[in-house]
Order: structure tokens, then C-alpha cells, then sequence
């Protein structure tokens, strides 16, 4: 099933993110779960970010828990909302 998982970042939390980034990509690089499409939110500039996005792959939403669970910007008490739904893709104009 796919997921698709954002995660807005609590005002003033962008110190904080960008002191664990390095750990956050290191951890995402260790595959933790099969993700289709991620990448970070941005304000409108299109580069200051403040939060995340991804587009995984899992059968249970356990496993999307585990995968939030042991992400650094979670553990740094980054992330203000993080919404998880299933998704039914109907479109798709990037695997073109």
C-alpha cells in the first residue's frame, strides 16, 4: 500500500532541524522503509524549509510509526502535525 506521510515543523524549530539534517539524510540512506517520492517542505522562497514529505510503500501503518519513530527530526522534537494516509495513486506524470 502506499503512504503519504507530511510532517509541518513547529515555529522557530529550524535550528533545530538543521542541527540533526546530516542524521536525518544518514538515517533515510539506511532504506528504513521503501520510499517512492520525499523531499523537504519549503516556505514560499522554495528553500527555507519547514517540514517533510514522503510517499512510501508499506503494508501496515505500524511500520510508518516505526519509520517516524526512529527518524532524528523526531526526536528532535521538530515536527509540530504529522498527518499519515493511505494513498490510491490515479495519476502519475513523474514515471514518465
Amino acid at each position: 500500500m502506499i503512504w503519504i506521510i507530511v510532517c509541518k515543523d513547529k515555529v522557530g524549530s529550524l535550528p533545530r532541524r538543521m542541527a540533526v539534517i546530516e542524521d536525518h539524510r544518514k538515517y533515510l540512506s539506511t532504506n528504513p522503509i521503501k520510499t517512492l517520492v520525499s523531499g523537504p517542505l519549503t516556505d514560499f522562497d522554495g528553500e527555507t524549509m519547514n517540514g517533510s514529505f514522503f510517499m512510501v510503500e508499506a503494508d501496515e501503518i505500524t511500520e510508518i510509526h516505526t519509520f517516524q519513530k526512529n527518524d532524528p527530526l523526531y526526536h528532535a522534537d521538530v515536527w509540530e502535525d504529522i498527518i499519515i494516509s493511505p494513498f490510491k495513486k490515479r495519476v502519475d506524470n513523474l514515471s514518465n
